[in-house]
């Protein structure tokens, strides 16, 4: 206990929990992870357009210059405690249905209402849209440059949303070939390769237990008949609905973009009467 904190160590993952001098949580700390939830004022989170469900709590998500080592850093506890600048949640929002537009201080766009993908032939969306497509700008990974797609301005697809939230938006560092040390393209290789912990492995079977399970944590799917048994979907859950259900936020084909709704399939980590097509192909969680 120091400076009116007290901190408890818990396992399974390892984390440090975080209370003031009267027992009131104010943050968790994850060893090997970089995401950190606070406590912060109440907000309410919504899609009236497409689920009648809410999520509000009063649970902040923010990143941490490098992994959580096990040795709280109380200036950065501090000011993380007192900043009610968008965070990681917020961040997220500013892409769903009806999202504003929003620029950057050089003027450029930063987010708004995203697709999922340019419309193809078939009435479908098509895959491929990444962070700096939405953005209509070149990215630079080492030597490599990655030009912008024309035809995929302002669209994100499930992997890119993962990407521009907390890559582009929160600085965490991105790559387009798995290393370990960053965010991949795809998401079975977010899974597999990114910054961070594997909070729930995939054991190709549903995840029905979500002791584990925090705000901010990104969720794995294996949403598509026509991959095997591979990782295809991601989202990032955001808390608890007026429902009483696990919401995720991804970005979806038939939504056409970034969706905590349930146009296209339920939002949410739970199925009802055995049904549920991400409920029953949810399959892992990683947190950053």
């Amino acid at each position: 206990m120091e400076l009116g904190y007290h901190y408890t160590r818990i396992s399974s993952p390892n984390r440090t929990v975080v209370t003031d001098l009267e027992g009131k949580w104010l943050a968790t700390f994850t060893v090997g992870a970089q995401t950190v939830t606070l406590d912060g004022p109440v907000r309410t989170f919504s899609e009236p357009a497409y689920t009648n469900y809410t999520v509000t709590h009063s649970t902040w998500v923010r990143v941490l210059p490098k992994p959580f080592g096990g040795q709280v850093d109380q200036l950065w506890l501090a000011a993380a405690l007192a900043d009610n600048s968008p965070d990681v949640l917020e961040v997220s929002m500013g892409y769903i249905d009806g999202a504003s537009h929003k620029l950057n201080d050089a003027g450029l766009k930063l987010a708004g209402d995203a697709d999922y993908g340019p419309l193809q032939a078939d009435g479908t969306r098509k895959e491929g849209s990444d962070f700096n497509d939405y953005l209509g700008i070149s990215w630079s990974y080492g030597s490599k440059i990655n030009k912008p797609e024309l035809n995929e301005v302002n669209a994100l697809d499930c992997s890119g949303f993962i990407r521009m939230v907390w890559g582009y938006r929160n600085n965490l560092p991105l790559t387009l070939s798995p290393n370990g040390k960053a965010i991949p393209r795809r998401s079975f290789e977010i899974l597999d390769a990114a910054p961070g912990i594997v909070v729930i492995p995939n054991t190709g079977q549903q995840v029905r237990d979500f002791a584990s399970l925090n705000v901010g944590d990104v969720v794995f799917f294996d949403a598509s008949t026509d991959d095997g048994t591979r990782i295809d979907h991601v989202g990032m859950y955001i808390g608890i609905d007026s429902g009483g259900y696990h919401r995720f936020v991804p970005s979806r084909k038939t939504a056409n973009g970034p969706t905590l709704g349930d146009y296209g399939g339920r939002s949410i980590l739970e199925a009802i009467n055995s049904k549920g097509l991400y409920a029953n192909a949810f399959r892992a969680v990683r947190r950053f």
